[in-house]
């Protein structure tokens, strides 16, 4: 111990601990403002809105960049009511809102009736079909019930052409609404910061293996030092 204390190695101790501190926190303030733009890109995206003719036509298939997308919708609700159960007990009340000769499964909220809505204007988050959904069921105190909503299991159960997709409603329209998902934001927004900040760390490895083998030397130096009249001795 008394090797790696004496007064020729502290200041490269001493140099070493600040080099690695900085290289950290300049790695975490690089690392923080990723994250920032990540989040700022998430509320930028909830704050878009954009209309539904403008990103998606009638009878076009619902590709990756629709899903979680923000748009708005002009046309009326039908009086086809329908009800979904989810996996996590919650019900869902779905229904059609027409616009112009097709009509988009909308998520008006969590419940089992709902009173009827004479909006002409909604803002929804489209998502896409579900799988494994069956036909509706049998009607129930006027409402009918399937397990998803899986637009090719209800086209024959219902009167109006479908969208390939659905939308939960932004708007309220008389019951609690349903929690959208998180928009979906690319990795590589903020990923130049993300870069640098890895590059920051690598700089504090490598400063901290260059102190390692500075120390190390020295300390076998000097070690050798002390042994050599030992050996003359001999």
């Amino acid at each position: 111990m008394k090797h790696w204390l004496r007064p020729g190695l502290l200041g490269l101790h001493v140099l070493a601990v600040a080099a690695v501190g900085l290289c950290v926190v300049m790695g975490l303030w690089q690392l923080g403002i990723y994250e920032g733009r990540q989040g700022d890109a998430q509320d930028g995206a909830r704050q878009q809105v954009e209309p539904l003719a403008a990103v998606w036509q009638p009878g076009e298939a619902f590709t990756s960049d629709l899903k979680d997308k923000r748009v708005s919708l002009e046309g009326r609700f039908a009086d086809d009511d329908l009800t979904v159960t989810r996996d996590d007990g919650s019900t869902w009340l779905v229904t059609p809102f027409v616009i112009g000769d097709h009509a988009l499964l909308v998520v008006r909220g969590e419940g089992k009736r709902a009173p009827a809505s004479d909006a002409t204007d909604l803002d929804v988050v489209l998502e896409p079909s579900e799988s494994g959904g069956r036909a509706l069921g049998p009607d129930r105190d006027g409402v009918r019930t399937t397990n998803a909503i899986s637009v090719p299991a209800l086209l024959n159960d219902l009167p109006q052409q479908l969208y390939g997709g659905y939308g939960i409603a932004l708007t309220d329209t008389g019951l609690p609404l349903v929690d959208p998902p998180e928009p979906n934001v690319s990795l590589t927004v903020g990923l130049r910061n993300l870069a640098y900040a890895l590059q920051w760390w690598v700089f504090g490895a490598f400063a901290l293996f260059m102190w390692w083998r500075m120390a190390t030397e020295s300390v076998a130096a000097a070690k050798a030092r002390l042994d050599a009249p030992d050996r003359f001795a001999e």
